[in-house]
């Protein structure tokens, strides 16, 4: 175990929230671990964007795009910053980060806390090399949260390598209503019309951000209008709202769930995604993933990439090198001589 990863065990004795704190100024501070060079087995092309190596930090741990570097160096092909908001909001009232130990798993009400889009965009502007892309939400009281949306997406324009538009989260109260059919087509058009009057040198590819709770004929639909907005892509899934068997003191908590008991309704989830979408879209996967073998059942679902951030709080950050390294030894198990070529292959 590495000094790194007994010093994230350490941390466990903080409130979850002062220890997130705590890791982004020793991260800032130039304390995070390194990686060595990525497996080439690894190495994929999503919606254009040639990645490393196919796994990626989830939004959620460098919400104000301060550490993406960091990130970067110690071993994700990618980093997605975010979840950012025209304004600065300081989110729901604390305690509303917890750690489900017993079920590897953790509950969050956080409520897109963040310094809004000025300091972001600030910091984007100042990144060097490297997959960083921009997760970008709404205001809790904004009068026109789709107008919210397209704010973000232009101030951003040109700093982001890509941008994930976040209507899945559970925690600011009626997001989730976007994923419907008319109310989705308007967020989309709109997003798509700002998209196309911006200027092409600063062109990215747009993924949307999908709960795991949708219902019979969502899926579907959902797929259709991104197809027909011309977005890139589709994140499978936030955190569920849902509540399996948990072993926790605080399973009954308010909020969104992910980690381990998020695994398989979310790669279910994926899997009719990609059933949908029949190649037309690029899909990333998450939830849930603690392990190699976590990563490529995603992959087999109908992956390109995926993304991890919850079992980070268990494995510590040594946890994305040897998700890498058994994600490799899978492939090969299999006679897969790529990430693409296992794609879909369940």
């Amino acid at each position: 175990m590495s000094l790194h990863d007994i010093a994230a065990r350490l941390l466990h004795v903080l409130d979850p929230e002062d220890a997130h704190r705590f890791t982004i100024r020793a991260l800032q501070a130039g304390l995070g671990p390194g990686s060595g060079g990525d497996d080439p087995i690894l190495a994929t092309q999503v919606a254009g964007l040639a990645l490393p190596n196919c796994v990626g930090l989830a939004p959620g741990f460098d919400k104000n795009a301060e550490v993406f570097g960091p990130m970067l160096r110690a071993g994700f092909g990618f980093v997605e910053c975010g979840t950012v908001t025209p304004l600065a909001q300081a989110g729901n009232p604390r305690p509303r980060l917890f750690r489900l130990s017993e079920d590897q798993a953790v509950i969050n009400r956080m409520g897109f806390n963040n310094e809004g889009l000025e300091p972001f965009a600030a910091r984007l502007g100042r990144r060097g090399p490297g997959i960083v892309g921009a997760n970008i939400g709404a205001n809790k009281d904004a009068e026109d949260r789709i107008g919210d949306y397209v704010t973000g997406l232009t101030r951003l324009w040109g700093l982001a390598s890509y941008f994930t538009i976040n209507i899945s989260s559970p925690n600011t109260p009626g997001l989730r209503a976007l994923q419907t059919k008319a109310a989705l087509e308007e967020l989309l058009g709109r997003l798509a019309q700002a998209r196309d009057g911006l200027p092409a040198q600063g062109r990215a590819p747009m993924f949307l951000k999908v709960a795991p709770d949708l219902e019979d004929g969502e899926v579907e639909a959902i797929v259709e209008t991104v197809v027909a907005n011309g977005l890139q892509g589709i994140i499978v899934s936030n955190t569920t709202i849902t509540r399996p068997s948990l072993a926790s003191k605080h399973a009954g908590e308010a909020g969104g769930l992910s980690g381990a008991p998020l695994t398989g309704l979310s790669t279910q989830m994926l899997g009719a995604f990609h059933q949908a979408s029949a190649g037309r879209v690029s899909l990333i996967g998450a939830g849930g993933i603690g392990s190699g073998a976590d990563a490529y059942a995603k992959i087999r679902a109908g992956a390109c990439a995926v993304q991890l951030y919850s079992a980070m709080v268990f494995g510590g950050p040594g946890l994305v090198t040897r998700i890498k390294r058994d994600l490799a030894a899978c492939l090969r198990r299999d006679g897969f001589d790529s990430v693409a070529a296992a794609v879909g292959a369940s």
